[in-house]
């Protein structure tokens, strides 16, 4: 093969992979309902912050009462008030310490993190 052949062949190559990368990114953000890296990243920070402690380091708490939020059914508004005002008294109400774009990066982490 000569130059030129192999030229074309590696730009060809490093387009469809751009493509290729592009379309996972694109796949991703629209299955965490448009939210963007930046948004997971924030609510990644927040659950090790805030919920970890209970849930687990890996959304996962072996032996506790904790559910595995990885299992959480995509509804935005149930995650919300859960958060907000805490479940069955055993979750505590995070609505007072937690504000609306902190709660959002956690429903956009969780989301992202969804097993079926």
């Amino acid at each position: 093969m000569n130059k030129a052949v192999l030229t074309r062949t590696a730009a060809a190559f490093a387009a469809v992979t751009l493509v290729a990368a592009l379309s996972a990114a694109q796949r991703a953000t629209a299955q965490n309902g448009g939210t963007d890296a930046a948004k997971i990243e924030q609510g990644k920070r927040t659950y090790a912050e805030t919920c970890s402690h209970c849930h687990g380091p890996n959304m996962l708490n072996a032996g506790t009462i904790t559910p595995d939020l990885r299992r959480f059914p995509d509804d935005k508004q149930r995650f919300f008030t859960t958060v907000k005002n805490g479940k069955n008294n055993k979750m505590p109400p995070w609505g007072d310490i937690l504000d609306e774009d902190k709660i959002e990066g956690l429903w956009a982490f969780v989301s992202s993190q969804r097993k079926p």
